[in-house]
């Protein structure tokens, strides 16, 4: 299993709504920041709009990623056959095997019966292109559903993509994700938490943390993923700093620090 970084993994540089730096990093940048630490593969992710490429641009980019010999993986989220039509012809050009996906969008937010008919029309355009997707958990859907959709999808061309932390939204923990989705998973979303307790005790606070320094367990997790899964990728939720400028430097130090703990993990 490789180690990569993400779009994600610098939320903060990239631009959040309402906090956007002058100068946002960009796709050549994190190519840059990878070769600098040594990263095997990139994930953009949903905060960057590949749609908005046109062809040459994106050509340019995997070129570029060519030469520093990374791998691409490509993300995006809002599952309508359109939008996965649209993100399997973007990865098809980039030249990438993986594409992930969270299910749910802006005023998108498809039933069961609907998920299993999107999946039976793309099924075939995946299997020809050879192209795996990797369904994320996200903060609606349960774990046993998510297995469900894989199963009802009927191909190796469907997986999941597991996210450390995403499942606690709708009150999953690690242990019922690890059991029901590591077998089925094809791409892995390495994010660091922590969970504690307000001064007044009425309530927890949930927040990302550098890998390594809150409660993930991550050794155990890396051993019980399925070995269809190839990367694990660096995610961040970094607590904001009373500066944009000073948020954006300590995601920096989280990043560079915690992936190196994230390859002594992979060996």
């Amino acid at each position: 299993m490789e180690a990569g970084i993400s779009s994600y993994t610098f939320n903060w540089a990239f631009g959040v709504p309402g906090n956007r730096p002058d100068k946002p990093m960009t796709v050549f940048n994190l190519i840059e920041v990878a070769i600098s630490m040594e990263a095997k593969v990139i994930q953009i992710a949903d905060n960057v709009s590949l749609e908005k490429f046109s062809d040459q641009e994106l050509m340019e980019f995997k070129f570029f990623a060519d030469q520093a010999e990374l791998k691409i993986e490509v993300g995006a989220r809002c599952m309508t056959i359109e939008r996965l039509r649209q993100y399997i012809n973007i990865t098809h050009l980039l030249g990438s095997h993986i594409l992930h996906f969270a299910i749910d969008g802006p005023d998108f937010e498809p039933s069961m019966d609907e998920i299993h008919d999107i999946l039976q029309v793309i099924v075939p355009e995946l299997n020809a292109l050879k192209i795996t997707l990797a369904i994320e958990n996200h903060e609606r859907l349960l774990a046993r559903e998510l297995v469900e959709i894989v199963e009802k999808a009927g191909s190796d061309r469907v997986g999941i993509c597991l996210d450390t932390v995403n499942s606690l939204g709708v009150g999953e923990g690690l242990e019922t994700l690890t059991r029901l989705l590591a077998p089925l998973t094809v791409n892995l979303h390495v994010k660091e938490y922590s969970i504690r307790r307000f001064t007044h005790k009425m309530g927890y606070v949930i927040e990302g943390a550098q890998l390594g320094k809150g409660m993930l367990p991550l050794t155990e997790l890396i051993a019980k993923v399925s070995p269809r899964c190839q990367s694990a990728i660096l995610e961040q939720w970094t607590p904001p700093e009373k500066t944009l400028q000073e948020t954006i430097q300590k995601e920096k130090q989280w990043a560079e620090e915690s992936f190196r703990y994230l390859k002594s993990v992979l060996g």
